[in-house]
């Protein structure tokens, strides 16, 4: 996993384009306590405490969506009732565009009603049509979808067998996709997967891939014989199975396998895992994150998801922090800029100081080291801005760097002296320093304040400039000019 790639996609999800089709329904939770029995039957009384209704099925796909901060449309059909006007009017509050909702008298808007006491659900009521739409709604889902297909970067179907997801539907939705080169990521239901053929990417569980695929899996080689014979059926170039406690496993038409272990650090309800699930790697593959990565993606919203009780959903800056927990020490501390500079506002409200200077640090030597010592002993967090491979080149020339972008990183993120490493493109550290805002901005003794790019930003709201003595005759010029005349064969 390219942590890396992951946090730079997580920046651009306000940029991406969602449409979600499937049927969507409303979650209602009551919940209470019960410390006694019915005198009129054998059966628990339950006190309810407090109520709870969200949107579920393909609408808890569209939580997921909206949470993470990405542009969302839905095509679906509702009832013509109370719960599908309360259903589209809390659509609207979240900003998603209805233009492909439908309405039909004759279908009742799904609505799950969910009992829980002491933790535990103890009984669930289902209102719903299962009826599939007539052929003249599914052909108004297609035509929308057809018309509108050029402004989405993904199309993500949730199917919970209510009806909306016809074999009709799905083939014109699945043939748009191929045909604008837009990802189709569907969540599968039922044991007949036939209408999904062709699809670019299917998610079920390793129950469904067992009944889809008529093979029992009890161990590694079945659980591959299930996939292969999945993916043959359904001429699938990719195919996701989510295994609960085991992680995911990914198949490729080339033969190539990736498994992935599970990210859940404790479970307590799984109910909606399989739409996070289903959002993730579909906004990977909007992206341009590779299947593996988008999986990666999915599977660490998965592992934060199932440790909540009910459907939920799950914050960017959660994703974030579960990054950082599953990566190394040293990698952990490489930070996008915008990032950065959320983690960095945390920490200023705590009254830390933040230290910030710059440089190339190509072949770090001993004066390197020093200098950021110095330079965090200044306040409690340093913060290292880094050129770029890129920005080298411009400022030393086509021969430099000798060590690449992001062997510098981790190479000087290893170092307890320093706190966060960030990388720049430009050739000054100017717009960095301004979204970062640091207390203190560091660099060397050959530098004068006035000369000190990013000065006048910092003492605009307060902060200072130090200059720290380098250590005398330590360069990187001069390691490589020793190196050349100690082995020159001239």
């Amino acid at each position: 996993m390219d942590r890396i790639n992951i946090e730079n996609l997580l920046g651009r999800l306000s940029g991406l384009r969602a449409l979600v089709i499937g049927d969507l329904m409303l979650d209602e939770y009551l919940w209470g306590r019960t410390d006694r029995i019915s005198p009129e039957a054998p059966v628990q009384v339950v006190d309810i405490v407090r109520e709870d209704l969200r949107l579920g099925g393909a609408g808890n796909v569209i939580n997921n969506l909206v949470t993470l901060g990405c542009q969302v449309h839905v095509a679906s059909i509702l009832g013509e009732g109370h719960d599908g006007l309360l259903l589209r009017r809390r659509l609207e509050e979240k900003r998603v565009g209805i233009e492909g909702l439908l309405f039909d008298g004759k279908r009742t808007t799904s609505r799950k009603t969910r009992i829980l006491a002491s933790g535990q659900q103890m009984m669930r009521f289902d209102r719903e049509s299962r009826t599939p739409i007539d052929a003249s709604q599914e052909k108004q889902l297609a035509d929308f979808v057809r018309n509108c297909a050029d402004r989405f970067d993904v199309i993500l179907v949730s199917d919970y067998l209510k009806g909306v997801l016809t074999e009709g539907l799905l083939q014109a939705v699945i043939a748009v996709g191929k045909d604008k080169g837009i990802p189709v990521v569907i969540d599968p239901k039922g044991n007949d997967y036939g209408k999904y053929r062709g699809a670019t990417l299917l998610t079920p569980n390793r129950k469904e891939t067992e009944v889809a695929s008529g093979v029992s899996i009890v161990d590694e080689e079945s659980l591959r014989l299930a996939a292969r014979t999945l993916m043959q059926r359904l001429d699938l170039e990719t195919l996701m199975v989510t295994r609960s406690e085991e992680g995911i496993s990914i198949f490729f038409h080339s033969g190539q396998e990736v498994h992935l272990p599970t990210q859940a650090r404790e479970v307590y309800d799984v109910t909606g895992a399989g739409d996070t699930v289903l959002s993730l790697v579909g906004l990977g593959l909007a992206g341009g994150l590779p299947v593996s990565e988008a999986a990666a993606l999915a599977n660490i919203g998965a592992g934060i998801v199932v440790g909540k009780v009910g459907t939920s959903t799950v914050g960017v800056e959660e994703i974030h922090e579960a990054l950082a927990h599953h990566a190394l020490e040293f990698d952990s501390k490489i930070r996008l800029r915008e990032s950065l500079r959320n983690l960095l506002e945390i920490e200023r409200r705590r009254g830390k100081t933040i230290v910030f200077t710059n440089g190339c640090f190509d072949l770090l030597h001993v004066g390197h080291v020093k200098y950021l010592q110095q330079a965090r002993r200044l306040g409690d967090i340093l913060v290292l801005g880094l050129n770029s491979d890129a920005s080298i080149r411009r400022l030393k020339g086509t021969n430099r760097p000798l060590i690449n972008e992001h062997e510098r990183a981790h190479i000087l993120a290893a170092l307890s002296c320093i706190d966060y490493v960030v990388l720049f493109d430009e050739d000054t550290p100017l717009e960095l320093i301004d979204i970062l805002r640091p207390d203190i901005l560091v660099k060397g003794g050959d530098y004068t304040p006035e000369t000190v790019v990013g000065r006048e930003v910092v003492e605009s709201y307060g902060g200072r400039v130090e200059l720290i003595d380098l250590v005398d005759g330590r360069s990187t010029t001069n390691i490589i000019e020793r190196i050349l005349d100690r082995y020159d064969q001239g």
